[in-house]
């Protein structure tokens, strides 16, 4: 069956397809249609929509007749319900307001539609969203739509509740100088509270995406920067202009009453401290049948659900169906390596209700096998097909196994999944574990199962781990700090060979010689682009396997974009170099790009790319895009874990990396986004003038 509800969270018991986000979707069986008018969402019965159209459309009813569009048998499509068979549906499904649904099978119903626009709305036709062009065309079951974007919903009134609102007094206005924040207290809460250019804002006072003090970050230009992972927000909205991360920041009024400052505020989302944009809804999903979509996106991934958040918020209300091999919804992958024995409830990126809110189906455990991009379909492995308007290619990557003797024994792990972590945990612990590759993963779960496992061991081809990243210098000093935990490296070789006792591993023979006791074993040797499927589309793929797009995420196939650890794009900080950066915060960023264009609005990708790692409890921030570097300046103390690393190309600043000297890292974004070039002779001045935190150096000399 192309489509199994979740609602009630079973799971279906035949093939491994499974739909999430049909509310008030899939009701191709209800003879009612809406329509937008003048802003206003209207829904008409089929008696009240009798009037003349050109083009009619029929709606489908009845589970046989929808089975047969997919083209699936009937042992197929009910395991153990199809999507109609709803909760919010008539008890009795063969009753009349049912109209149709598994157990009834009255005829097709043909409807003929008449949309009256308003004079005001007539002379909008003539222009896209943007005013510069013909307004979009999607066509919907091969028949042409109109469709423009409207004004954003005016949000309701936070304030509507006067039992949830709070007013208190937080200072004097000559308390906080131009570009200064402070948190202050509301007393049943907090917030952030700014001055710039002379006028008072207030947010939320921490970061939505994993709750860092936004009072510690760096404020530029109408924006706050997060200190740790990079995400900014505009202080007069509170909306999140980049990422990592989903929810902006509340914003609360301001007033000032005889020099006072004043902030009104809701309870509740000075509790939150997160605020969900206004989205959109489907509202014509009874025009398609079950293998039709105007947008599908492939891959579930932070550039996926970013692209499907992204077209709900600009007013998109067609279809969208992502659809993943995964067998979970969106969730934080970074935190596989960095918090291990998560459950992916408490890593998903949005609950099940979310999707089904916003009407953002995702098709879970559904591999695709080809894309015809002349007849816009996508090719599942199992054979079913669906068509599309727009595609979004997000598949991320393939981790790289082992070639060696002995590949295939018990207990040797990627990463790949909630599950691969756990079982990894739970096999690790009062085990000895051997980690192949000192990369980002792979010291990450080092670094987790020190405390739980007998002992772990890293094998690297390298002299240092991340000497290519972070440089020799930086390299020793993290692995100085993992030899202080127990952790064994053993460097500049490989595994030869894994040796099984029982089918499960036992031991890791290096081509040193050097034979390693192991009950686990983590690959973590890097990872290839999942575009295998692409070979013979006709979309433009490098020598790598990258996808190739431009700074609009588009590639060579009108209507197809790309976004992710998948794809190669210019890099506008270097030069508008061709890069793959396979970081959690571009990926973001990539799928806000692509949706926005999309709907032709013209954005290209403008980002300074930005990551961390956490070990023991330390975290390095890194922004930039470092790739050849030939010199690194250093400042602060290495062996305390204190310094920023200044990564530098001719005389030119192209990253930064630091350990406890926050927020320098978002300082340094901040100016690199702003287009102003870093000199390496001024970070020469600010390392020989030894002046730990003082950052007034980038304010004026970058050029």
């Amino acid at each position: 069956m192309p489509l199994v509800s979740e609602l009630e969270g079973d799971r279906p018991l035949h093939g491994q397809r499974e739909a999430v986000g049909i509310s008030g979707g899939q009701q191709d069986f209800v003879p009612a249609v809406t329509m937008v008018v003048d802003g206003v969402a209207l829904c008409r019965t089929v008696e009240a929509t009798q009037r003349a159209t050109e083009q009619p459309f029929s709606v489908p009813t009845g589970c046989d007749q929808r089975r047969a569009q997919a083209g699936v048998s009937s042992e197929q499509w009910c395991k153990p319900r199809c999507a109609c068979s709803r909760a919010d549906l008539p008890a009795n499904p063969a009753s009349p307001s049912a109209m149709g649904g598994c157990f009834s099978k009255p005829k097709p119903v043909e409807v003929k539609i008449e949309v009256v626009i308003p004079e005001k709305e007539r002379s909008k036709e003539e222009m896209s969203p943007n005013g510069k062009a013909s307004p979009l065309i999607y066509k919907v079951n091969g028949t042409a739509r109109h469709y423009h974007l409207e004004e954003h919903p005016i949000a309701s009134n936070p304030y509507h509740n006067p039992k949830d609102v709070v007013e208190a007094s937080v200072c004097h206005v000559k308390d906080l100088e131009n570009g200064q924040m402070r948190e202050v207290d509301l007393g049943c809460g907090k917030a952030l509270l700014i001055k710039e250019n002379g006028e008072f804002h207030a947010v939320g006072h921490k970061c939505p995406h994993y709750g860092a003090p936004l009072v510690k970050g760096v404020l530029s230009k109408g924006r706050v920067r997060c200190p740790w992972h990079g995400a900014c927000f505009n202080i007069s909205t509170g909306d999140i202009e980049d990422f990592p991360g989903l929810d902006s920041l509340p914003r609360f009024q301001v007033k000032i009453e005889k020099e006072k400052v004043y902030i009104r505020a809701s309870k509740q989302a000075l509790q939150t401290q997160r605020r969900t944009k206004v989205m959109a809804k489907c509202i014509s999903l009874s025009n398609y049948n079950l293998s039709s979509t105007n947008v599908l996106i492939i891959g579930a991934g932070a550039a996926g659900l970013l692209c499907a958040e992204t077209l709900r918020q600009e007013g998109f209300s067609d279809r969208i169906v992502m659809c993943t091999m995964d067998r979970h919804l969106p969730y934080d992958r970074p935190k596989l390596s960095k918090s291990m024995d998560s459950h992916p409830e408490q890593i998903a990126l949005r609950p099940k209700e979310f999707f089904r809110s916003y009407d953002i189906e995702v098709l879970t455990e559904m591999q695709v096998a080809a894309v015809d991009v002349k007849n816009k379909t996508a090719v599942f492995k199992d054979g079913f097909k669906m068509e599309y308007n727009k595609l979004l290619i997000a598949t991320g990557n393939t981790p790289k196994a082992l070639s060696c003797k002995g590949k295939e024994v018990e207990n040797v792990f990627n990463i790949r999944t909630p599950e691969d972590a756990s079982r990894v945990v739970k096999l690790a612990t009062s085990k000895n574990v051997v980690i192949v590759g000192a990369s980002f993963l792979g010291m990450e779960v080092a670094a987790y199962l020190t405390e739980r496992a007998h002992s772990v061991s890293v094998v690297e081809l390298e002299e240092v781990p991340f000497k290519k990243f972070f440089g020799e210098r930086v390299g020793r000093a993290v692995m100085k700090m993992f030899e202080s935990n127990r952790v064994k490296f053993y460097m500049q070789t490989e595994v030869s060979e894994l040796r099984e006792q029982e089918s499960k591993l036992k031991e890791v023979v290096l081509k040193s010689g050097k034979v390693l006791r192991a009950d686990v074993c983590v690959v973590g040797i890097g990872a290839v682009p999942a575009t295998g499927f692409l070979k013979q589309s006709g979309i433009n793929i490098d020598s790598k396997g990258f996808i190739v797009v431009n700074k609009m995420m588009q590639t060579n196939v009108p209507g197809v974009f790309a976004a992710g650890d998948a794809v190669t794009f210019p890099l506008s900080l270097r030069n508008n170099k061709k890069v793959n950066v396979p970081h959690w915060q571009m990926a973001h960023m990539h799928g806000r790009v692509a949706a926005l264009n999309m709907l032709a609005h013209g954005v290209e990708l403008s980002t300074v790319p930005y990551l961390w790692t956490a070990m023991f409890g330390k975290s390095i921030r890194y922004a930039g895009h470092g790739e050849g570097f030939d010199d690194v300046v250093i400042q602060g103390d290495l062996d305390e874990l204190k310094f920023v690393a200044f990564y530098t190309k001719s005389d030119e600043v192209v990253a930064v990396a630091s350990m406890n000297y926050d927020p320098i890292v978002s300082k340094v974004a901040e100016v690199l986004a702003a287009g102003r070039t870093i000199r390496k002779r001024d970070v020469e001045l600010f390392v020989r003038h030894g002046k730990t935190g003082d950052m007034s150096w980038l304010t004026g000399k970058g050029s």
